[in-house]
């Protein structure tokens, strides 16, 4: 069952971080949608916070079974009898009563008792082991090894052990992984601190370089990861779009998933996206497009 709650902020980045944390949820867990844009005002006054709508998945309430009521109600001790309604029934059992006719007992029956079979202990379920991953060893003058050896000296001054590996995956396109322990703090909000060391390696590589080279960096498959939760977003938005017939505006991003946004909704009917703003507040607008794609 979808939900939403509408927050403020002085800035857009606030009032969806004041919507994550009252609703203790991820970014990729909700999608937002620009309500009211921030105004500063003209010194200090006609100033505007901005609103967010933020629509999160919410669990369905799990009913209470009608039996469990009933079962618990049956299980309410009876009322205690009062001193007087006890002193009536001793009264009332002191006088004589008629002989009863004898009657002959009937046989008891024999209750069948079932014997619930054992429960056999379970076999722990074999863990798979982990496949780790092997990577080439980089030829020594390679394009490879320059790309390792500089992004493992930027690693060492970053305070990280994390080990770079490039392979080279097509002409002139070089995807580096980045192994180790605690690569949060590489990856960074949103990628943008993984979006800073590629953009420098491709600098100082290429600079370096007779020919230009592109130089992908990843860690822990963020980037593949990001991509597929920007896909569902995009498909998300659309499908409200298209359903209540108005523009909803994203939250900023950068380039490389202002373009993943752009192909996901590409040929989905009746929608239409453009990029408005400038950077790095850049953001995307889905527009619903119906009316102009039928002129066409």
């Amino acid at each position: 069952m979808e939900k939403f709650i509408i927050t403020t902020g002085k800035t857009l980045d606030l009032a969806i971080a004041a919507a994550l944390e009252e609703l203790k949820l991820d970014r990729t867990s909700v999608s937002v949608e620009v309500l009211e844009q921030p105004k500063s005002g003209f010194l200090g006054f006609g100033a505007q916070p901005a609103k967010v709508k933020v629509s999160y998945e919410a669990d369905e309430p799990v009913a209470v079974p009608a039996a469990a009521l009933s079962s618990a109600s049956r299980s309410k001790p009876k009322a205690q009898k009062t001193a007087e309604q006890s002193k009536a029934e001793i009264k009332f059992e002191a006088k004589p009563a008629p002989a009863p006719k004898a009657e002959t007992p009937a046989a008891p029956k024999a209750q069948r008792t079932e014997r619930k079979p054992e429960k056999k202990p379970e076999a722990p379920k074999p863990q798979e082991p982990k496949v780790v991953k092997e990577y080439p060893v980089a030829e020594a003058g390679s394009t490879e090894e320059r790309i390792e050896t500089f992004v493992k000296g930027l690693l060492e001054h970053m305070g990280s052990d994390a080990v770079p590996h490039a392979v080279k995956s097509g002409d002139d396109i070089y995807n580096v992984d980045l192994v180790g322990n605690s690569l949060g703090m590489l990856i960074g909000h949103r990628g943008e601190t993984l979006d800073a060391i590629q953009h420098l390696t491709n600098y100082v590589v290429n600079r370096e370089a007779g020919k230009r080279a592109r130089i992908n960096i990843d860690a822990e498959c963020y980037r593949q990861k990001r991509e597929e939760s920007l896909v569902r977003l995009a498909n998300k938005v659309a499908g409200k779009v298209v359903r209540y017939r108005r523009n909803i505006t994203l939250e900023p991003m950068n380039a490389y998933e202002r373009h993943v946004i752009h192909a996901a909704l590409q040929d989905t009917p009746d929608v239409t996206t453009y990029s408005t703003g400038t950077e790095p507040n850049r953001r995307i607008v889905v527009a619903y497009s119906r009316y102009r794609s039928t002129e066409k």
